[in-house]
């Protein structure tokens, strides 16, 4: 077991108790802006279909039942602009944060083979490829990296932490230089939804792949746009050649969502309204951060989609890490997603109303 945890990096969230523990001790108690888990209720339609789906007795598949899978193929076409989607297209997972570190061990990646991801990303790429003993590397842009041995190549659109967009001319470009040098793509879209300044586009939709999904595979979550994190429901759509092998690989690892789990998300992929009720929300709660922030001397840069603001008092995120802690509220230092993020923290708006009032009361 030491042998395989000996791999992995310190967990970071550990180094930021003592912090945590400071904005705790704030009489009017703590505002947790560190980490982007849903506060909001899960919608009565979702928990409808959870509990009508109880009595589930028997195992679920990895697949999932036909129903899901035409719910995914559904809200694909609809949602992304996919064509000619179909079952073969999609397979259901267990969250996607499992999928991110599995996926390079369940691809049969190892040492000598390269996995890349942004340099400014979420830390879990950078596990898995330690979990597949597989060497990994960061990016500016892709298409400046070295295809030789690189087999796996994680986008992420909009990004955690920046909130970043890449414009559909650049996803082209990327797509086009990844199959000219036969690197697979995994594209993180978990937060298409939740574009402010800017409307994310999907690796799936046509002006970017030119119709087909060779190569191509987008990775997409229920957690932030339904409010279902506790669930952990999320799903893959592109390529069948790589969805196919990786079925099969899942099938006798017993990767398979539970059974209300998957009718909850029929229901929640054939629902618009409520993520539009969400997004009003996250809106507001955004405004009144980056505002408060702003007036407090941050500068806010990226951010055009996402859960967060990407913001910078020009110091080490440290020092504005502890800065915020001693009023009470919590933020995520920037290193947490790289080197290059050391100037800056990471400002989750996810915190309940009342919280974020609290926060900017606390900032002004």
């Amino acid at each position: 077991m030491s042998a395989v945890s000996d791999r992995l990096p310190t967990f970071p969230w550990d180094k930021l108790e003592p912090y945590k523990k400071t904005a705790a001790a704030h009489p009017d108690g703590i505002v947790d802006l560190s980490v982007g888990t849903p506060v909001d209720p899960v919608p009565e339609l979702v928990q409808k279909a959870l509990i009508d789906a109880a009595d589930s007795p028997g195992y679920p598949t990895v697949w999932g039942t036909p129903a899901l899978r035409d719910a995914i193929t559904g809200w694909v076409e609809r949602r992304l602009g996919a064509r000619e989607v179909t079952h073969r297209h999609v397979l259901p997972i267990v969250g996607s944060k499992e999928l991110v570190a599995w996926l390079p061990t369940q691809l049969g990646l190892g040492p000598g083979d390269r996995v890349a991801y942004p340099r400014l990303a979420y830390p879990t790429y950078e596990v898995g490829a330690r979990l597949a003993r597989a060497d990994h590397e960061v990016y500016d842009d892709p298409t400046e990296l070295d295809p030789t041995g690189l087999k796996l190549l994680w986008l992420n659109s909009p990004s955690n932490p920046t909130g970043g967009v890449l414009s559909k001319g650049e996803l082209t470009r990327i797509v086009a230089w990844a199959r000219e040098h036969g690197v697979l793509v995994f594209s993180d879209e978990c937060y298409l939804e939740l574009g402010w300044e800017a409307e994310p586009v999907s690796v799936l939709h046509p002006d970017v792949n030119g119709g087909s999904y060779d190569g191509l595979v987008a990775v997409h979550s229920l957690s932030k746009r339904s409010n279902l994190a506790g669930y952990r429901a999320a799903f893959l759509a592109g390529d069948p050649a790589v969805l196919g092998p990786l079925l099969e690989i899942r099938k006798h690892g017993g990767m398979m969502t539970s059974a209300p789990t998957q009718a909850a998300v029929v229901a929640a992929l054939g629902d618009d309204e409520h993520v539009r009720v969400q997004r009003e929300r996250y809106a507001a709660r955004r405004a009144a951060l980056r505002t408060a922030l702003e007036g407090h001397g941050f500068r806010i840069e990226h951010s055009e989609a996402s859960l967060y603001l990407w913001a910078t008092r020009d110091e080490s995120c440290w020092s504005t890490v502890a800065h915020l802690a001693e009023r009470g509220v919590l933020v995520a230092p920037g290193d947490f997603y790289g080197d290059a993020g050391a100037r800056h923290v990471r400002v989750a708006f996810t915190a309940t109303d009342e919280r974020v009032r609290a926060a900017v009361q606390r900032l002004a």
